[in-house]
């Protein structure tokens, strides 16, 4: 239920390959304050409510349910923007990285997230790792959204 998660700005996604299949997420927020968000996410065929509450992006509680597809996709009717990604899972050091490679007015942002165990968790960094971004709140989807276009 707590999540300890680090973001990273993505160098290149020149390692990513043709076989990467990757899942394709479309995601919306159905509320947002200053510590907290409730987020509707169709991740392929499969859906998903999460409620994250905290103000600190690198340790905040996280409670996700599965949904259904018909009603994800009724909620996202209801949004006025919605976030277009493919994400990939790559594994480095036996750590499991998420790397997102966003699409339509976010087209050419690329975001690398990993889920630590701890806070005090070291971490070797992929090359292709750039800048840490995890405190950086403009880098969380939440904001990102708000760059898109109201549709």
């Amino acid at each position: 239920m707590i999540e300890i998660e680090r973001k990273f700005l993505v160098k290149n996604v020149d390692f990513l390959t043709e076989q990467d299949a990757g899942f394709n997420i479309q995601q919306a927020y159905i509320m947002e304050s200053n510590d907290r968000s409730l987020r509707i996410r169709i991740k392929n065929e499969r859906a998903f409510l999460t409620l994250k509450i905290g103000k600190n992006a690198l340790e905040r509680l996280e409670f996700e349910y599965e949904i259904s597809l018909i009603e994800a996709q009724t909620m996202l009717q209801c949004c006025s923007r919605v976030l277009h990604k493919k994400r990939f899972e790559v594994w480095h050091q036996n750590v499991r990285w998420e790397v997102d490679v966003f699409q339509g007015d976010l087209l050419g942002l690329y975001l690398a997230e990993v889920e630590l165990e701890s806070l005090d968790q070291n971490i070797e960094l992929p090359d292709w790792v750039g800048e840490e971004v995890t405190h950086d709140p403009q880098y969380l989807n939440v904001n990102l959204i708000k760059r898109l276009e109201v549709r």
